[in-house]
């Protein structure tokens, strides 16, 4: 089952993927967002699916917006990989770094982005995005962040390099919240029917090999990295967690960053593929 928003942006409806068919959520809730989420939206779209409550729909040709509404905050951790911290040129983290990115910067997962005026480093990462379903506050452990998580999505935490690090005063998320840098989707899969530890990552720019890695190469795992935000934050439900990303992103010096009409896709095992042309602002 995998869940999906469909339409022009602003006017997406919900819908669920089983298989090649589509069903309509209409009747079930108005958008997959926190509220869905938090009340127990996903089990009751497998109830309906299960009674044939559900109908059909054809979706083709139309476009798929990111598969969660507007999130209340974009929460990422950086370096969570330890080849990429390496071709950053920084020694791992002790703890997991976090940093923002505007919540406005979630486009559909095939939507154009974008490069920002005055950029010359814009940049892809692949990342496993971890949406949340309940509220999470002062976990006791990493064990307690599961009962957390709806699901999983694939997510391209696009980045700035020198807004990034060069004019940054210190913080990242100067060169992270550009328009259309987080597209996400193509849908979201439940946590209960995906294993999120060792799915394969990978990036292509222009249908070149970029990145390629897994999960299991992390770092802090996802219940790591919800169990600590908690310490700090309030994770709220349809709030979305970007787990970081493998080596192979241009910040190496071993590829060209990103110029108008470079296509970037970007691939996680059982959450979709997505690709992004990209454009001049």
């Amino acid at each position: 089952m995998r869940l999906a928003r469909v339409g022009a942006p602003g006017t997406e409806r919900p819908i669920v993927l089983v298989g090649d068919s589509a069903y309509e959520l209409g009747a079930i809730t108005a958008d997959i967002d926190g509220a869905f989420l938090e009340s127990g939206g996903i089990a009751a779209v497998r109830a309906a699916l299960d009674a044939g409550e559900l109908p059909l729909t054809d979706i083709a040709g139309k476009r798929l917006g990111a598969p969660i509404a507007r999130p209340s905050a974009v929460i990422c951790i950086g370096m969570n990989y330890s080849a990429h911290a390496a071709e950053s040129g920084s020694t791992p983290p002790e703890i997991p770094i976090m940093f923002l990115k505007t919540p406005n910067t979630v486009v559909g997962a095939y939507d154009e982005v974008p490069i920002p005026r005055g950029s010359s480093k814009t940049d892809w990462e692949v990342e496993l995005g971890v949406v949340i379903g309940s509220r999470a506050s002062y976990l006791d452990s990493p064990a307690d962040s599961l009962g957390h998580i709806a699901g999983f999505v694939a997510a391209n935490d696009v980045s700035e390099r020198d807004f990034q690090l060069t004019v940054s005063g210190g913080q990242w998320s100067k060169g992270k919240s550009a328009a259309a840098f987080n597209p996400t989707g193509p849908w979201l899969v439940p946590a209960d029917e995906i294993t999120h530890g060792a799915l394969g990552l990978r990036s292509w720019v222009n249908g070149e090999p970029r990145q390629c890695s897994s999960t299991a190469d992390m770092i802090f795992d996802v219940e790591t990295i919800i169990w600590h935000l908690s310490q700090y934050l309030v994770l709220e439900p349809g709030d979305l967690v970007l787990t970081g990303t493998p080596e192979g992103v241009a910040l190496s010096g071993r590829f060209p960053y990103l110029s108008p009409g470079d296509i970037v896709e970007i691939e996680i095992d059982g959450l979709g593929r997505q690709r992004q042309v990209f454009r001049s602002a």
